[in-house]
């Protein structure tokens, strides 16, 4: 082995590759492999797909151009996994990638496996500074790789709650929390000159740059989630119903879609259940609501008579109030999960839901698009979207900080999104 890997930065990257890239078969470890081929709606690709397309990104970026002699899995799996970059070539549709009954699964193995021992060659030949060099375009791979994660578990759940017999992916690992949630109070935020954007040491994606200056008035921020119980009397008390609360869009969607609860939820012997990744399960009025549009969460805060934080309000309450973490996926649970109640301080800040704010998703001052294909990461999707904060429990916890921006279109309920109010 050279003797580059006695280095700190090369071993500590190397071995967070090899930690990454296997909790992405641990993920796909309990799906059949009948469930890796299905795709019910555009929103959600097949896991087989994810895991295929996570390895062409190293290979098309890395291997190719930087470890000399490389020579391609298979000539074609570009055009079959690559997602939106242009720059690339021609692809399949991204609502056409459960035609894809082959490659077999056992060959995308193969696939990540031919990746796996290349990268691990690139390491080893790599020149310290050209390690340096390539280490913020392998942190973009590996933070990419995360997102998919996430993206696998949100997909997973939606093509098993698609079939009929509403199968498991994993068992229950603790019982459900019966406490009392903390009592809903409102922090304190004052006004004034907030900074914005990410500084400091490690990764960040290219929408956090551009750091600037905001001026916020007062406001104040709900220490804690939405509940599913909270919502609920929001449900009973007509919400669905009722135009008053909703954007125009959001009511139009309501009315078209026939709309009258969280996705996922069902009503059984006049009660609600929800599909979970442990299978369907009574709901727990304790824990926080999710799998809600931006027009849900912009309607309930209307209801209660609050509103959503606007993303610089979310990143400024951050910087007063630590975050707390919530569940990530680690924990095994892939269920938001109550808060504490001894706890009156802020919670729940990351790693539960994500939050939808009112705040559009646009380039901070300063933007600029990177050369070539990397320059389609971000960019050319900063319009008609809406900014999340805040992170999942079904988001891996080093993946996650305060000023990561998630962002989807707002009739997007398939991930983890739920409600945090402010006044």
């Amino acid at each position: 082995m050279s003797t580059l890997l006695k280095a700190p930065a090369a071993q500590q990257t190397l071995q967070q590759y090899e930690q990454i890239r296997a909790r992405t078969e641990l993920i796909c470890q309990p799906l059949e492999p009948e469930d890796t081929v299905v795709q019910p709606i555009i929103d959600v690709s097949p896991p087989k797909w994810h895991m295929a397309h996570t390895s062409w990104f190293f290979e098309t970026f890395l291997l190719q151009p930087h470890l000399p002699g490389y020579q391609l899995f298979h000539k074609q799996y570009s055009y079959l996994f690559n997602s939106y970059y242009n720059s690339v070539g021609s692809r399949v549709q991204r609502d056409q990638r459960s035609t894809l009954t082959r490659p077999p699964l056992r060959d995308i193995y193969a696939y990540r496996r031919h990746v796996d021992e290349h990268m691990n060659k690139l390491f080893q030949q790599l020149e310290e500074d050209k390690l340096e060099e390539l280490l913020p375009l392998l942190q973009l791979g590996l933070q990419h790789e995360q997102q998919h994660q996430e993206l696998l578990i949100t997909d997973i759940k939606y093509i098993l709650s698609t079939n009929p017999l509403l199968p498991v992916y994993k068992p229950q690992p603790q019982p459900a929390i019966t406490t009392t949630p903390s009592k809903a109070i409102f922090l304190e935020v004052p006004g004034g000159t907030y900074t914005i954007g990410f500084r400091g040491e490690g990764f960040s994606f290219d929408n956090e740059l551009g750091v600037h200056e905001v001026l916020l008035q007062d406001f104040r921020i709900m220490n804690r989630l939405v509940t599913n119980g909270e919502y609920m009397e929001f449900m009973q008390d007509g919400g669905y119903q009722d135009f008053r609360h909703w954007l125009d869009e959001g009511f139009a969607l309501v009315n078209n879609q026939h709309l009258e609860a969280p996705l996922y939820w069902v009503k059984q012997d006049k009660e609600w259940h929800r599909f979970t990744m442990h299978g369907m399960e009574k709901v727990n009025p304790r824990e926080p609501v999710s799998h809600l549009s931006f027009y849900e969460a912009n309607a309930y805060a209307s209801w209660a008579g609050k509103r959503l934080l606007t993303e610089f309000e979310w990143e400024a309450a951050s910087q007063l109030y630590p975050p707390s973490p919530g569940n990530f996926m680690e924990s095994g649970r892939l269920e938001p999960t109550a808060a504490d109640p001894a706890n009156q301080g802020m919670q729940q800040l990351y790693g539960d839901v994500w939050e939808w704010t009112y705040s559009a998703y646009h380039p901070y001052p300063g933007f600029t698009k990177a050369p070539g294909a990397i320059g389609e990461y971000n960019g050319k999707f900063m319009l008609n979207q809406m900014v999340l904060r805040g992170g999942s429990c079904a988001t891996p916890e080093s993946h996650i900080r305060t000023t990561y921006r998630n962002f989807f279109h707002p009739d997007k309920r398939w991930q983890y999104n739920g409600i945090r109010l402010a006044q």
